[in-house]
């Protein structure tokens, strides 16, 4: 995922301000607290402790040079050290003080330094009970002020003061503030005080992923939105959408109507789903998942499925030596580019049945002609398959996206090899011919961590699978860990951006929506636990499910 920050259109912003707005307006006001604490540096200074001063010298200096002085009384000796504060997942670093902490007191304002965090602001202050003041140069007492600054790093990072009676969260770019903003709640909502002193915080990978498989089972929007809320406040920031598959084709299409299934989405809801995500700074990533995965479609139009030498029919898969089945994908994929407006894309790519047998080219003659009539003699049905991802890849590409396959539509030893901007979606060694992740790693690819072993959820749990444990994920799972239980050389971290919990729909009646959310609960905090901070954690599992229960 790029590190610079991706300013949204002007029609973005407006869709973002209208949701954060309903946000605040439903939000139930919390109750009365103490004051607030923050520098009036923006949140950059040091604990009196770190500065050599006593909160009285410090304060004499700041009225002799002119700046802002804090009304209420400064910490005094009395007050221990502060505690880090415990949130999922945890900060990177907290350098304590002495003094009172903070908690909301209703009718204290919110104040921004820049327009562009007005919606950080308004959520933030709906949720704590706060008026939002808008763009102030002002500081006061019991302020918790959101700045842009602190340079050009990481736009996921921020730096959170508690100090002098007032809260100051900055950070490079917007997300970074809002990140701090998901900190300071916990904090409250936790234990009630967020503790004095300076809190400096970042993740370690840039995609901390949820994908959830909307095809095979449908779930109600309500439903999603209650989980990009949850994502936001665990720090987040994708949403898999896997939306069509053999069992369903879930959200409304106005280019294919004919394949849409009953249960589904609209685009509207969509909209408003994509809308809220961004709100919560959450990428949704939709995926069209083919040449396999694609029976909704061939149910109403089987002239398009893949049949072999015998002519017995393919599951799920579409004769890729067929002009009409390419179109009606890139159909699809444009007419969705327009509703999908993140950065990212999933192009599927994954367990197409014509390699999965002993002999593709002749099992399936048609697709052996086809590539070698497209790409030379030597050419097999696999070579077809990669020029048909490639080819997909070309069609989402114009829209400007950066675009993710499954690794099992990777294959060795052909002369059409995978486009080189695309990410290896790793999440099995078990396909025919498997290839370790080293593979991919070696040859610079760019890889996502979707580790079956660890990070699948299957409804039913068919086959081999089992529900995973978020205790699980948070003693024995780190982004390294790729496949299986061994992790990759440590040489490769750059390389891997992060990773994602999945959710499976296969046997779609094996549990509610509800039971779905109550057993990923806790995967999904010890997974972003992981994705911040890669390291053993320094919390037991105990006390991290306690937390996890306390902070709700």
């Amino acid at each position: 995922m790029s590190q610079h920050k991706r300013r949204a259109s002007a029609q973005q912003v407006r869709r973002k301000q209208a949701v954060v707005a309903a946000a605040f307006a439903g939000t139930v006001v919390l109750g009365v607290g103490v004051g607030f604490w923050a520098s009036a540096d923006g949140g950059g200074g040091q604990p009196a402790e770190s500065t050599g001063q006593e909160p009285s010298q410090r304060d004499s200096a700041a009225a002799s040079s002119g700046e802002a002085t804090p009304t209420s009384p400064p910490p005094s000796r009395s007050y221990p050290l502060s505690k880090a504060p415990q949130t999922i997942p945890a900060v990177h670093s907290h350098t304590p003080a002495r003094g009172p902490g903070w908690r909301p007191q209703h009718g204290e304002r919110v104040v921004v330094s820049d327009p562009e965090l007005a919606d950080e602001g308004r959520l933030i202050a709906g949720e704590l009970g706060l008026a939002y003041a808008g763009e102030k140069d002002d500081v006061r007492a019991g302020d918790l002020r959101l700045a842009l600054g602190n340079g050009g790093g990481n736009p996921e990072s921020y730096t959170m003061t508690v100090r002098g009676g007032r809260v100051d969260i900055s950070g490079p770019a917007d997300a970074g503030v809002f990140y701090g903003t998901r900190t300071l709640k916990q904090e409250v909502h936790g234990g009630g005080t967020a503790p004095e002193g300076v809190v400096r915080d970042q993740p370690a990978k840039p995609v901390r992923g949820f994908m959830l498989d909307i095809a095979r089972k449908p779930y109600t929007a309500p439903w999603i939105e209650d989980r990009i809320r949850e994502l936001g406040d665990l720090k987040f920031n994708e949403l898999g959408l896997h939306f069509s598959d053999d069992q369903g084709f879930r959200i409304e299409s106005g280019t294919h109507p004919e394949i849409v299934s009953k249960d589904h989405l609209t685009k509207a809801q969509v909209k408003q789903i994509v809308d809220l995500a961004a709100a919560r700074h959450i990428t949704v990533v939709p995926e069209i998942d083919s040449p396999g995965h694609l029976g909704a479609v061939i149910a109403a139009h089987p002239d398009l499925q893949l049949r072999n030498a015998s002519g017995a029919a393919t599951k799920g898969a579409v004769d890729i030596s067929e002009g009409a089945s390419a179109k009606i994908v890139d159909d699809l994929l444009g007419e969705y580019a327009g509703l999908f407006t993140g950065s990212q894309w999933h192009l599927g790519g994954d367990e197409y049945q014509a390699l999965t047998v002993a002999d593709p080219q002749a099992s399936y003659p048609q697709l052996a002609d086809a590539a070698r009539q497209k790409y030379g003699s030597g050419a097999t049905v696999a070579d077809l398959a990669t020029g048909w991802l490639n080819d997909r890849a070309a069609t989402v590409r114009a829209h400007g996206r950066t675009l993710r396959a499954w690794n099992d539509g990777f294959f060795r030893g052909n002369s059409v090899q995978p486009a080189k901007d695309l990410q290896v979606a790793y999440w099995t060694g078990k396909e025919i011919g498997a290839r370790q992740p080293v593979d991919y790693l070696s040859a610079g690819r760019k890889v996502l961590n979707y580790n079956d072993e660890f990070l699948y959820y299957v409804l039913g749990q068919p086959q081999t699978f089992v529900y995973p444990t978020g205790q699980r994920i948070y003693e024995q799972w780190n982004p390294r860990v790729l496949r299986g239980t061994s992790a990759v050389p440590a040489g490769y971290d750059g390389q891997i951006l992060g990773g994602s919990f999945a959710v499976w729909s296969d046997i779609a009646s094996a549990q509610t929506q509800d039971q779905v959310a109550a057993g990923i609960r806790m995967p999904l905090r010890a997974t972003v636990q992981k994705l911040w901070d890669p390291g053993t954690p320094a919390m037991s599992w105990a006390d991290f499910k306690a937390l996890a229960g306390r902070l709700g």
